[in-house]
């Protein structure tokens, strides 16, 4: 719940009170809701068996499910030990499929408490997205889930469950750490790969993109420079200050502030002409929704889908191996905006067109 406002995460209750206290809200549950819908022709098919509250029981029965709950005390906040203890109930319970919605330090305690005894599947709802347990977004996971609850999607494989310190993240220190495996279904199409870094000798073809991008900067435009090494490159040629895991805000090539919340981008750029420099997660292909949720909905309609610059060297689009760029805004009418193909800035003055699905 802390994209929004900056954070690199929510983990920990210090975090937790941090993000309440800068306006955050939490996303789990709307998210956990939208995936849940595309189960209801099931409804009276599978025993749907939860936790209380928020953490499964409002949902399901939003979504028309009558759930079994299970009985353990979880009053007011809840916490990563309330996750590990429901998880573990699910494996006595025998579930043939452990739904969850989280980011990566859910998947950790999802891991910490079935390791690979359970077939699980992840709602992306988190910052940190760098394990490879979750669906695209809420409703393909949905339709996975469905899939394999219909003995459609028979197909399982182990996925990386990996995670970052959110105090060296927030300092600008990127090390994702491997946990462990755990066991998802899979179809093609429905669930993001592994998060991963650009080698070293992407280091020449970022410069070159960075000189494109600076060169055809307009004046007194605000641009919204997003997270990455691609993008980092433009703030280091224009020997500016900048967050590698933050969004910076540049006029006139000059640095305006860094690591800006939503709001705070909202207000600099209101009344006046903006664009966002983004580039692709490397490996997954997300081009909004991990780990840029500063940049919401509000702030991508306010910005308008003219003013996003991609960014990404070549060897990023060909790792993709023609899987289409993809977006997982929160907002599904914002999602069917950025649909389509968009020019891509893969070198100094080189464009390529790539397709972005929601």
């Amino acid at each position: 719940m802390g994209g929004r406002v900056g954070l690199k995460g929510t983990d920990g209750p210090v975090t937790l009170e941090s993000a309440i206290l800068m306006g955050a809200r939490p996303e789990s549950p709307e998210r956990a809701i939208r995936a849940m819908k595309r189960l209801g022709s099931l409804k009276d098919k599978i025993q749907v068996i939860t936790c209380p509250g928020d953490m499964g029981e409002n949902p399901a029965r939003n979504c028309g499910f009558d759930p079994m709950v299970i009985d353990f005390s979880a009053p007011g906040r809840t916490t990563a030990a309330h996750t590990i203890m429901g998880a573990a109930a699910m494996l006595d319970q025998k579930v043939d499929l452990l739904l969850f919605a989280g980011g990566d330090g859910t998947a950790r305690d999802i891991y910490q408490a079935v390791k690979d005894r359970l077939v699980v599947l992840g709602v992306p709802t988190g910052v940190k997205m760098h394990s490879a347990v979750f669906g695209y977004n809420p409703e393909r996971t949905g339709d996975l889930a469905l899939l394999y609850l219909q003995d459609k999607a028979k197909h399982l494989k182990t996925a990386e469950v990996m995670d970052i310190d959110e105090r060296a993240l927030s300092s600008g220190q990127v090390n994702a750490n491997l946990y462990g495996y755990l066991t998802i279904p899979f179809a093609k199409g429905h669930v993001q790969g592994l998060k991963s870094s650009s080698p070293e000798s992407e280091q020449y073809l970022q410069q070159a993109i960075a000189a494109d991008v600076i060169k055809n900067m307009e004046d007194n435009v605000f641009y919204i420079i997003c997270p990455g090494t691609t993008t980092a490159r433009i703030m280091e040629r224009l020997n500016l200050d900048y967050t590698l895991v933050g969004v910076d805000l540049v006029r006139d090539k000059k640095l305006v502030a860094k690591d800006l919340s939503e709001k705070q981008i909202l207000d600099a750029i209101e009344g006046r002409e903006a664009k966002i420099v983004v580039t692709p997660i490397g490996g997954q292909g997300c081009l909004f929704g991990r780990g840029n949720q500063q940049l919401s909905p509000k702030v991508i309609r306010t910005v308008g889908r003219q003013n996003i610059v991609v960014v990404a060297t070549r060897q990023k689009i060909t790792s993709l191996r023609g899987t289409p760029l993809f977006v997982d805004s929160g907002d599904p009418g914002i999602n069917r905006m950025l649909s389509g193909y968009f020019q891509v800035i893969t070198g100094y003055q080189v464009r390529a067109a790539y397709r972005v699905v929601c």
